[in-house]
């Protein structure tokens, strides 16, 4: 053979070898990829599971008390007393009450109140 020319054999397997070096690369870099994907996943499902929490929280439960010459009175009840005067005694639908203003006025023994801007009354304490 002629000095400077390889054989086919000697091709062949310099070819071997680059696609052997190619292969180990991609694999490298594949794994350096799949590391930064499951770090990824990891961060996502962190994330999901602290949303998932704070949606499932338990809503806060309130109560109001006015204490006031010897009564008590609640803010829930003040307000169911409203509700029955808007459904019972004017035939609407609780569904309907956008907004409840109350003013409490214990020195005559009455909250009035203001419904959806528009209707006004009073129920006694």
């Amino acid at each position: 053979m002629p000095r400077g020319k390889k054989s086919s054999e000697e091709i062949v397997g310099e070819v071997i070898e680059s696609a052997k070096k190619a292969t180990k690369k991609a694999g490298e870099k594949a794994e350096v990829a799949a590391k930064e994907a499951a770090k990824r996943a990891d961060t996502v499902t962190s994330e999901a599971k602290k949303a998932v929490a704070k949606a499932t929280k338990k809503p806060l439960k309130e109560e109001i008390y006015f204490q006031y010459a010897g009564k008590e009175i609640n803010k829930d009840a003040v307000i169911k007393q409203i509700k029955e005067i808007w459904t019972k005694e004017l035939n609407n639908k609780v569904g309907e009450i956008a907004t409840i203003t109350v003013y409490l006025k214990p020195e005559e023994n009455k909250a009035y109140y203001v419904i959806n801007g528009e209707v006004s009354g009073s129920v006694d304490l």
